[in-house]
């Protein structure tokens, strides 16, 4: 028999299609993928020992930039463990303004992952299509926050001030587009024969090997897994939301692509039912102008952030600083089985892995 030599083919850290500053060696034979290696740390930037040198309050904005394409997430997820370890209480009024900021954050998110995803397999128009639907969201948070990308709008103890005039009109016109927006991603994207030829039964990743790695969000529940901490582990009200848990049944890039898109469906859902149920009131609970934490106190919370279980676990020491601040980061833990998902699959298939896995640097590099 002919013998074949082994061979690596670098993809990034300086590529379109690994989303960020994403190194993968590839070891191949021929076409097929043997093994992959995954580099990190192209884009660290220590915030876990920033946080040491920041006040509570001054860490919110580098909260912001841990999952910048759903920034909304991580600073409410923050601002939870703080007001959980400081016995903050938030208004009525100011956590189902969080709940509509934090699902619209998702929508945004899954639409970059949809569109993004589009173009990494060639569907260029589904690049427009998804980018046009999210700057109405870029829209509605340069209302409330100012900025557009990194909004740091929800802080702790409430958010930063009450909605515009206009925040409401804007949010309803979205959600009652949001069926028109999911009609023409399928019948675009997840109509389209060839992208589905790309991404049926390609990057299996089966419930066990899901919940042995520590997989959570779409990803695992694209595995078969009905697993939503909104449901499972309700955090500021989301108990009083109906909505489902879109699940997949083969756990390959399909399930994972079409997950997302239902996804949109149902976050709009509990955006709409925020808005007819908000109340009147106060924006912002009673927080000292500096918050110190009790020594040796101290914390772990979570959220279902756009890709998966976010959690903090904040220490306390006394000062206006936490002693120790670490992020369980689901992009840098769904990214541990691309190696498993790829093996024995082409290489067109990493591209596809990770355009499905849908991670995001910023959180991974902490």
């Amino acid at each position: 028999m002919l013998q074949t030599d082994q061979y690596i083919i670098n993809v990034g850290p300086q590529h379109p299609s690994t989303h960020g500053g994403l190194h993968i060696e590839a070891i191949m034979d021929g076409e097929v993928v043997k093994d992959l290696i995954v580099h990190l740390g192209y884009v660290h930037r220590s915030v876990e020992k920033i946080a040491e040198s920041k006040t509570y309050q001054q860490f919110v904005p580098y909260a912001a930039r841990l999952d910048y394409l759903a920034t909304n997430l991580p600073v409410l997820g923050y601002c939870q463990a703080v007001e959980k370890l400081l016995d903050i209480e938030v208004p009525e009024r100011a956590q189902y303004i969080r709940i509509i900021m934090a699902e619209l954050s998702r929508i945004a998110s899954h639409q970059i992952a949809i569109s993004a995803g589009a173009i990494d397999l060639g569907a260029t128009t589904g690049l427009m299509y998804g980018m046009r639907d999210r700057e109405r969201i870029m829209d509605i948070f340069e209302m409330t926050g100012g900025q557009r990308l990194l909004s740091a709008y929800i802080r702790i103890g409430g958010v930063a001030q009450d909605i515009p005039e206009g925040f409401i009109p804007a949010v309803q016109s979205l959600v009652a587009d949001v069926p028109a927006m999911v009609e023409e991603y399928n019948g675009l994207l997840t109509g389209n024969e060839i992208l589905a030829a790309r991404l049926k039964g390609v990057g299996i990743l089966s419930a066990e090997e899901a919940i042995a790695y520590g997989v959570t969000g779409p990803n695992l529940r694209a595995s078969g897994i009905a697993y939503d901490l909104r449901k499972a582990d309700p955090y500021g009200i989301y108990d009083r939301f109906d909505f489902d848990i879109p699940t997949g049944s083969n756990g390959d890039s399909w399930d994972r692509w079409v997950v997302r898109i239902r996804e949109i469906e149902e976050s709009a859902k509990i955006i709409a039912q925020a808005l007819q149920d908000m109340p009147e009131g106060e924006v912002k609970g009673k927080v000292p102008r500096l918050l110190k934490a009790e020594k040796d106190r101290e914390v772990y919370h979570h959220i279902e952030s756009s890709k998966g279980e976010l959690g903090y676990y904040i220490v306390g020491d006394g000062s206006d600083k936490p002693y120790r601040l670490h992020i369980r980061a689901p992009s840098f833990i769904n990214l541990m089985v691309l190696p498993s998902i790829c093996r024995e699959g082409t290489f067109q298939d990493i591209i596809t892995n990770i355009a499905t896995l849908d991670p995001i640097l910023g959180e991974s590099d902490r």
